[in-house]
């Protein structure tokens, strides 16, 4: 056998271009064009955080002397007054309580409508798939005296809310946020579950496993990284809510860690430094689950792009 040689690298008008891996020719000018681009869009997409990272560290009288453009006056003292004015240790206790139950129900009730709309075929399979993306193309304000005025008048036991109703409780926001992300959580998983093999169920079958063993033995462990995706994106929306926190809870000690940036504003002027150090509080917990899950989201949203 005759050993196999490299194929040339082209020269097209003086501009030297290279193969990519998958054998395309690379042009390296529009390479390093496209990572200028893609670096000043990083840039001015993290632009705003950066600047609130910066300013968290100064002193608000230094600011007000010398400008937000100058250099110094730096002190850790943002943070504890943040801390200890806005009550972050109950608020963010109070959005865990919200968070956690809202995306796992989600998950949860979105994984098993998706696995009868990917794994059986009826008459009405897509029409039910509408029904629940249209809470997602619904603005949120359109339902606010409805959903108001439905949830002031459920009655709950005195050990789940206080009030005896719906208001002034987690259900409430755990209860609406589940039914307006189950829409496009069932949308993605659904989607998902339809590049699965229909072998694979097929093989279940011919060894006794009914419904439920093929949905939480077979299909959840294969659609793993596109839930560790979307826990991702549920976790970043349900935490940073503050339409429904709003509307639904009237009591401080009930509100979530985004309404708590109030407490940080003065009467007359608002602090912007320590509003700065109290923003970078509240977006903390979303960037650490954001890296700790950084792989699986990835690879939860690439995965299944090139099938097919």
């Amino acid at each position: 056998m005759s050993a196999t040689t490299a194929p040339p690298v082209p020269v097209t008008q003086g501009r030297t271009v290279e193969r990519g891996p998958s054998g395309g020719v690379l042009n390296r000018r529009r390479g390093k064009v496209a990572t200028i681009i893609m670096l000043v869009l990083a840039i001015v997409w993290l632009f705003p955080l950066l600047w609130a990272l910066y300013n968290s560290f100064r002193s608000y009288s230094y600011t007000q002397t010398n400008g937000y453009l100058s250099f110094g006056g730096w002190t850790t003292e943002n943070y504890s007054n943040a801390w200890s004015r806005g009550n972050f240790g109950l608020h963010l206790k109070n959005s865990l309580l919200i968070t956690i139950p809202a995306v796992v129900i989600t998950l949860f009730l979105s994984s098993l409508v998706a696995f009868v709309l990917a794994r059986f075929s009826y008459r009405f399979n897509l029409t039910l798939l509408g029904v629940f993306l249209a809470a997602n193309l619904l603005p949120p304000q359109a339902l606010l005296i409805p959903v108001f005025r439905m949830f002031r008048e459920i009655p709950l036991p005195t050990f789940m809310s206080e009030s005896g109703t719906m208001l002034n409780s987690f259900w409430a926001l755990i209860l609406v946020n589940t039914a307006f992300q189950m829409g496009f959580c069932t949308f993605v998983l659904s989607n998902y579950m339809k590049t699965l093999p229909y072998e694979i169920y097929e093989s279940a079958e011919m060894d006794g496993a009914g419904i439920w063993r093929q949905y939480w033995q077979l299909t959840m462990p294969l659609v793993r990284p596109a839930l560790a995706a979307l826990a991702t994106l549920q976790v970043t929306w349900v935490y940073n809510e503050f339409f429904w926190a709003t509307v639904l809870i009237s009591r401080g000690n009930k509100l979530p860690v985004t309404s708590a940036l109030n407490n940080l504003r003065g009467q007359f002027f608002a602090d912007t430094n320590l509003v700065a150090a109290g923003s970078i509080i509240v977006a903390l917990p979303v960037l650490i689950v954001f890296f700790v899950l950084q792989k699986q989201f990835v690879s939860g949203l690439t995965l299944g792009s090139t099938k097919g």
